[in-house]
């Protein structure tokens, strides 16, 4: 992984064709909420498959919480699509057939010449793509669990929902003079 990816610094605004085959930037899958992007070598990987199955699992905390998952491999269009469909998947699969992300990020895994992957990594965004945590998926037991995703969302979250505990001084009194900015979901649109 490029040496500027770290903790704080601003992850790069890529636009990558998704499962249905429209471009999409991770800005624009993002919006204001905290994020997990999975940088992945693709469908045929088990350890990426076994990942992906807890993922779909997850996927009603998603909404709930107010996160987001996006998934990017060296995949197809149509491999993205197979793969997100066997899993009931629901959140953006982005293909990165071109390698363009694989090249960017200096993150070829040159152990496998055959498929050519990305050495796979689990990236956790602030709003704003700003790097919270990146985890190295080469093996297994590198990738977060879904614990620690829980447990990374969660931190996100209370450093950016200024609604995280309803007994901050002034709070109150900023929803009944009607500043419904500062609460999620009444912000106005």
């Amino acid at each position: 992984m490029r040496s500027d990816i770290v903790a704080g610094a601003k992850f790069p605004d890529y636009e990558l064709p998704d499962h249905t085959g429209h471009r999409k930037k991770l800005s624009d899958l993002q919006g204001k909420d905290p994020m997990a992007l999975v940088l992945a070598r693709g469908g045929y990987c088990p350890k990426e498959h076994l990942q992906h199955i807890w993922m779909a699992e997850m996927q009603p905390e998603l909404k709930v919480g107010y996160t987001r998952f996006v998934t990017i491999s060296t995949d197809s269009v149509l491999q993205s699509k197979e793969w997100r469909n066997r899993l009931g998947a629901h959140w953006p699969f982005l293909s990165d057939e071109e390698r363009t992300i694989q090249q960017d990020l200096e993150i070829e895994e040159y152990t496998d010449p055959i498929h050519n992957p990305m050495i796979p990594h689990t990236i956790l965004l602030e709003p704003g793509l700003v790097v919270y945590k990146v985890y190295n998926g080469y093996w297994y037991w590198g990738r977060p669990t879904p614990e620690e995703m829980r447990q990374d969302f969660r931190a996100i979250s209370q450093k950016h929902r200024p609604d995280w505990d309803l007994n901050t001084r002034g709070l109150r009194e900023k929803w009944e003079n009607g500043e419904k900015e500062y609460f999620l979901p009444y912000k106005k649109k």
